[in-house]
C-alpha cells in the first residue's frame, strides 16, 4: 500500500520526491499518461527497475480461451485481453561506460512530478556512478491530447564535475517480458509474446515495428525519430531486430555542457489496414510532430488542457489533499476518454492491464457523467463505440432467448468476456446504464441529432430487452427475475431495485424518444402497441419494500436473510470475494457496493426524503465498499440526507483511492470510475446537482472542514459556474451573452441565471437528517475532519 503523505499536497502536481523501489507499480499507475487512443505507464526511462511495463492502444486485445469447469449453453468461450504493446519509453544511458541504474552508485536525488495543468511527466535525477562520475538527467514526457498517435520525450543529461562519455540507446521493443500475476479475478491474464513481427525498418535517426496479433489478426505500427542538439561532435546510429529497434547517440561532454535529444514516437493500429498503410499512417504521424517539434507539442497541451481546465476544474478550500486528488480524479478522467473517440473506456483507462483492459458498467454510470458535463465530446464517442457494437449485443440476446440488446457485462471489442455468469450475463443492469448515459447526455447537451443517429436505436433495443426479460404477474406487477444488481454479493436475486427502477427510466425514455422522432421509430419497428407495452411495464415495476422495518428492499426478501458476522470478521478478511465462498456472501446481508443507495442518487425522483434517510442508514450498516464504485455514492447520499461530516469522509476514500492506494491493487491501474466519482462526490453530493427529468437542480452544503466549494460544468453550450459557501450560492453564466438564460432550482426553488446577472442564494439550514448511519464493524471511512492538512 501507499503510504500517506507519499505524494505531498500540492494544488497542481503529484510530487515523487524520492524513489521507494517497493512502491514502483503504483507510482507507475499513478504516473501513466494517455490520451484514450494511447496509454503508457510512468516506467523509469530506463526501463530498470519496473513494476509492471505497459504501453495500451485503445482496444487493440488478444483473444485467449475461457475454460469452464463444466460447460453450459450461452457460455462465453473466448476472452479478451489488452496487450503491452511495443515500447517506445526506453532510453538507456551509459556514462563512462557504466549503465545509469538507480539501484547501483549513488542516488543523489530523485524526484518525479505529474504537472496536471501542462499534461507533462518531468524527472529529475542526480546520480554519480560506482567509479564516481556524476550526472544530472532531466526527462520530460507527454501523450498528446491535439495529435492522437503521438507521444513525445525529452531527454537532458549533462556530467557534474569532469568530462563523460555519454552513450544514450533510445529504443521500441516488443514482446516484454511480464511479471507473473496472483490469482485475483481483478488481475489480468499475462499472454506470451502475444505480437508477431511482419516489419522492421531502420533509418539515421530511428525506424518503425510492425506487429501483427496471433489469434485477434491485429495489426500495430510503432515509429520514432530523434531530434539530437550537443556541443561539439556526436555520433548517431540505429541498428534493428524484428522485435527492437535501437538509435543510439554518442557524444562527450565538459561540465556545463548537455545532451539534449527529443524522441518523437508515434502509434498506430487496425484490424483492417494493410500493412503499408499502417506504415504510411505512422509516418505522417512522425512527419507532424517533426513540424511542431518539441516546443509546439508542448504549448499545444498546455493549450489543451488550459481550455479544459477553464470549464471543468473543481476548486475546493479547506482540504488540500481532497483539492489534489479531485484534480488528479479528473485529469485521469480526461487522459482515459479525451480522444478515445469510438472506443471503450476501460476500468483502467490506459494506465495498467487489470480486469484485461475491459470496459464495464463502469463508464457509462460514472466516468461519463463527469465527462458529459466536462468533455461532453468525449462522452458521445464512448456511446457511438456502444452503438458501433450493437449487432453483438443483438446476437447475445438472442443467445439467452431475449429480444433486443444483450450488452456484455465485461468486454473490449463487443462480445461477452465474463466466464462468471452471475456477476456477468445476469448483470443485465448493464443496458439501463447505457441507456442512462444517452439519456444524461442527450439532456446536457441537447444534441438531437445524437439521438436520432445514435441513442434512439440504443434506447429502442435496450427497452426491448427490459420487455422480454420481465414479465406480469396475475395481479399486474411487473417483474424482473433472476439478475444481478451493483451488488455482486447478491446475486440471482428477484426484483432488484437498482435494475428494476433503471429499467423503468429505460422504458419511459424510449417512449420519450419515440414520440420525439416518430420516422425514425418506425423504421426501428417500433409500432404504438410495442411503445404501450412499454409504458404499461413501466407503471407496473414491482419495488420491494420491508413495511415491518419501514426501508426498501435491495432485492426481493434482502432483509430477511441472515446478518453477516461483522464482528468477527477480520481486516485481513477483506475484500470478502477473495476470502469467503460466494455461496456464503450470496445468501447473507453483506454488500459489496452501493446499489439500494445507488438506486436513490440516480433514481431520487422515486424516492421521499424520508425513505431515503432510513434506506441510507440501514444500508450503510451493510455496506463493506470492496468495491472502489461504492464510497463516491455514499458520499452522494450520504450528503442529501444531511450527514455532511460522513459524506466528505466518503469522498475522501473516493478521491483518494489511487493516491494512498486504498485497495492495494492501484499497481494493475488506477480506478478511473472512483476517481471520476470523487468529482460525482463534490458535484453532486456537496454539490447537490440533479437532472431530473431534464431540469437541471442543486441543493449545495458544506460539510465543516470545507469553506468554499466552486466548480463549472457544461449545459447545453452555456458554461455555468457555482460558488458555494457557508451561508450562500452564487450561480453565473460565463458565456452566451445577454440573451443566453438558464432556468434551474436552488433547493426546490426557481431561479433564471444569465451571463449579466449572477444570481445569489441563500442556503437553508438542514432539517431533520433522521437515523444517524453507521459502517461495518473496521469498515467505517477515516475521517477527514481528523486529517491533517
Amino acid at each position: 500500500m501507499i503510504r500517506e503523505r507519499a505524494y505531498p499536497v500540492d494544488p497542481w502536481h503529484i510530487r515523487e520526491t524520492r524513489l521507494d523501489l517497493d512502491l514502483l507499480a503504483q507510482s507507475e499507475s499513478v504516473f501513466a499518461l494517455s490520451n484514450g487512443h494511447i496509454g503508457i505507464r510512468g516506467n523509469l526511462d530506463e526501463g530498470e527497475p519496473h513494476g509492471l511495463p505497459g504501453t495500451y492502444l485503445n482496444s487493440f486485445y488478444e483473444l485467449r480461451p475461457l475454460p469452464h469447469a463444466e460447460g453450459g449453453y450461452g457460455f462465453p468461450e473466448s476472452g479478451q485481453t489488452m496487450v503491452n504493446v511495443t515500447n517506445a519509453k526506453l532510453m538507456r544511458l551509459l556514462v563512462n561506460d557504466e549503465p545509469f541504474d538507480v539501484r547501483y552508485g549513488d542516488l543523489r536525488s530523485h524526484e518525479r512530478s505529474l504537472d496536471m495543468r501542462a499534461g507533462t511527466l518531468e524527472r529529475v535525477v542526480e546520480w554519480v556512478s560506482p567509479s564516481g562520475q556524476g550526472v544530472r538527467v532531466r526527462t520530460v514526457r507527454l501523450v498528446s491530447f491535439t495529435q492522437r498517435a503521438v507521444v513525445a520525450f525529452l531527454y537532458e543529461v549533462e556530467p557534474l564535475d569532469s568530462a563523460a562519455r555519454l552513450i544514450l540507446q533510445s529504443e521500441l521493443v516488443a514482446n516484454e517480458q511480464l511479471p507473473p500475476v496472483s490469482k485475483d479475478p481483478r488481475v489480468a491474464a499475462v499472454l506470451d509474446r502475444p505480437l508477431q513481427a511482419e516489419e522492421m525498418l531502420e533509418q539515421r535517426s530511428g525506424g518503425l515495428l510492425v506487429h501483427r496479433t496471433k489469434v485477434s489478426d491485429l495489426r500495430m505500427a510503432a515509429a520514432m525519430e530523434h531530434l539530437v542538439e550537443t556541443p561539439g561532435r556526436h555520433a548517431i546510429t540505429t541498428e534493428g531486430h524484428a522485435d527492437w529497434l535501437r538509435t543510439t547517440v554518442a557524444c562527450r561532454l565538459e561540465p556545463g555542457q548537455k545532451l539534449r535529444v527529443v524522441k518523437l514516437a508515434a502509434y498506430g493500429w487496425s484490424s483492417m489496414r494493410s500493412l503499408p498503410a499502417l506504415r504510411d499512417q505512422v509516418g505522417a504521424a512522425l512527419a507532424s510532430a517533426r513540424l511542431d517539434g518539441w516546443d509546439g507539442l508542448v504549448q499545444q497541451q498546455q493549450e489543451f488542457l488550459d481550455a479544459f481546465w477553464d470549464h471543468s476544474d473543481v476548486r475546493v478550500e479547506g482540504d488540500p489533499e481532497v483539492q489534489q486528488a479531485v484534480r488528479f480524479g479528473l485529469f485521469h478522467t480526461l487522459q482515459a476518454g479525451a480522444r478515445a473517440e469510438k472506443r471503450p473506456i476501460g476500468s483502467k483507462g490506459l494506465t495498467g492491464p487489470g480486469y484485461d483492459g475491459h470496459t464495464f458498467w463502469d463508464a457509462e454510470t460514472f466516468v461519463l457523467p463527469a465527462l458529459t458535463y466536462t468533455q461532453p465530446s468525449a462522452a458521445a464517442d464512448v456511446l457511438r463505440w456502444r452503438h458501433s457494437t450493437l449487432n453483438l449485443a443483438r446476437e447475445r440476446a438472442q443467445t439467452l432467448g431475449l429480444q433486443g440488446a444483450a450488452f456484455p457485462w465485461r468486454t473490449i471489442r463487443g462480445q461477452e468476456c465474463s466466464g462468471y455468469w452471475p456477476a456477468g450475463t445476469a448483470g443485465f443492469h448493464i443496458a439501463a446504464d447505457i441507456a442512462d448515459a444517452v439519456r444524461r447526455y442527450v439532456q446536457a447537451t441537447g444534441d438531437f441529432d445524437f439521438e436520432r443517429e445514435v441513442g434512439l436505436e440504443l434506447l429502442v433495443e435496450t427497452a426491448r430487452l427490459w420487455r422480454s426479460l420481465g414479465h406480469h404477474d396475475r395481479h399486474g406487477r411487473f417483474h424482473i427475475d433472476g439478475v444481478t444488481g451493483p451488488d455482486e454479493y447478491t446475486a440471482v436475486v428477484n426484483d432488484n431495485i437498482y435494475t428494476n427502477l433503471m429499467a423503468q427510466q429505460n422504458l419511459m425514455t424510449a417512449v420519450d424518444a419515440c414520440k420525439r422522432h416518430p420516422d425514425l421509430a418506425r423504421r426501428f419497428g417500433v409500432d404504438d402497441e410495442e411503445a404501450a407495452s412499454w409504458r404499461d411495464a413501466a407503471a407496473a415495476v414491482h419495488i420491494p419494500y420491508d413495511k415491518e422495518i419501514g426501508v426498501h428492499q435491495q432485492c426481493e426478501g434482502f432483509t430477511r436473510l441472515q446478518e453477516w458476522d461483522f464482528e468477527n470478521t477480520p481486516p485481513e478478511g477483506y475484500p470478502l470475494l477473495l476470502n469467503y465462498p460466494y455461496f456464503d456472501l450470496y445468501r447473507k446481508q453483506v454488500v459489496k457496493q452501493a446499489d439500494m443507495v445507488m438506486a436513490m442518487y440516480i433514481r431520487g425522483d422515486a424516492f421521499t426524503p424520508e425513505e431515503k434517510a432510513r434506506n441510507f442508514a440501514y444500508y450503510d450498516a451493510r455496506t463493506v465498499r470492496d468495491s472502489s464504485l461504492s464510497a463516491c455514492i455514499q458520499a452522494v447520499m450520504a450528503a442529501e440526507t444531511g450527514h455532511l461530516e460522513l459524506a466528505h469522509d466518503y469522498l475522501g476514500e473516493a478521491a483518494l483511492m489511487d493516491l494512498h492506494d486504498l485497495h492495494q491493487n492501484a499497481r494493475d491501474g488506477v480506478h478511473v470510475a472512483s476517481l471520476a466519482g470523487s468529482w460525482i462526490a463534490l458535484v453532486a453530493g456537496l454539490g447537490g446537482m440533479r437532472d431530473f427529468n431534464g431540469q437541471l437542480s442543486f441543493a449545495p452544503r458544506l460539510p465543516n472542514r470545507i469553506n468554499n466549494l466552486d466548480f463549472s460544468l457544461l449545459w447545453r453550450g452555456l458554461r455555468l459556474r457555482v460558488n458555494v459557501t457557508d451561508e450562500e450560492v452564487t450561480y453565473s453564466l460565463r458565456n452566451g451573452g445577454g440573451s443566453a438564460r438558464l432556468t434551474l432550482l436552488h433547493h426546490g426553488k426557481e431561479i433564471e441565471v444569465t451571463q449579466v446577472r449572477p444570481v445569489t442564494m441563500p442556503i437553508p439550514s438542514a432539517g431533520a437528517v433522521g437515523p444517524s448511519p453507521s459502517q461495518p464493524a473496521g469498515r467505517a471511512p477515516v475521517r477527514r475532519a481528523a486529517a491533517h492538512t
